[in-house]
Formats: structure tokens, C-alpha cells, sequence
């Protein structure tokens, strides 16, 4: 039986994963052809995911050289509650006045601005396109 089925972005289920606390790895291609696994923060918004990162990153470098991206994100409260996205980054664009991280922050830690600002850090958002959509179906854990 497969345990995966393919749904559109505006699943309910799919878009409150991305609107809770729920850690989202993203992982890009490296020059060799690896793959390169990175926990990042994200959201969802008008059908695209948005990650949030900083400039010169491996990711970014790696996405700049190939936009190909798979995301995953879990919930919290239920590991088997997950999606598996297969996408492009679309468009990089600047976070310069952090905007778009503390949205991010507020949504993870509750507080109103990003607190991990970094001298010459410039903070960008990769914007991404999914292709492919997977969900589980719905399961709960057992006691």
C-alpha cells in the first residue's frame, strides 16, 4: 500500500504545518551531485514556501548553482502529521530590514524581532515553488 499521496499546497493540512512551530528541513545539491540537508525556518504564503536565510550560506550558494529543492516538515506534536515538498526556488530576494525573520521569529518563538542578527548578515528569503506534493495519510501515535 502506498502510504503517500500527492495534494495541492492549499491543503489545510499541508499550510498548518507551515504555520506552526514545526522545524522545516530544506536540502539542496551540492557542486558534487550530494545532497546537503539544512534546519531552517519557513512559511507559507500565496502558494509559495518561503525560507529564510542569510547570504553565502551553503544552501544559497548550492541553490544558486541549481534551484532544485525538497523540504520537509514535521509536526511537533505528531511526527507521523509530516509533508515532503519537491520544488524550485523561483526568485531570491533581500530581508534586508528583517521583515520576513521577525515574521518567522514571532511564529517560533514568540517574540516580536529576530534575535540572532549578525553583523554584515545579509538575511534573504528563497522563494519556493513546489512540484510535487506528499502527505501521509491521516495517523496518530499510539499510547
Amino acid at each position: 500500500m502506498d502510504v503517500t499521496n500527492c495534494r495541492k499546497m492549499t491543503d489545510e493540512k499541508v499550510v498548518k504545518l507551515f504555520s506552526e512551530k514545526n522545524l522545516v528541513f530544506i536540502a539542496t545539491i551540492m557542486k558534487d551531485g550530494s545532497p546537503q540537508v539544512s534546519p531552517v525556518w519557513a512559511n507559507y504564503e500565496d502558494g509559495l514556501i518561503l525560507v529564510n536565510t542569510a547570504e553565502g550560506r551553503i544552501k544559497h550558494k548550492n541553490i544558486l548553482r541549481d534551484p532544485r529543492v525538497a523540504v520537509s516538515v514535521t509536526s511537533n506534536d505528531n511526527p507521523l502529521d509530516m509533508t515532503t515538498i519537491r520544488g524550485k526556488v523561483i526568485e531570491i530576494i533581500s530581508d534586508a530590514d528583517y521583515s520576513h525573520a521577525d515574521k518567522l521569529t514571532q511564529q517560533y518563538m514568540g517574540r516580536p524581532n529576530y534575535p540572532f542578527k549578525q553583523e554584515n548578515e545579509k538575511r534573504i528569503i528563497l522563494k519556493i515553488k513546489p512540484e510535487k506534493i506528499f502527505v501521509l495519510p491521516e495517523l496518530q501515535m499510539s499510547d
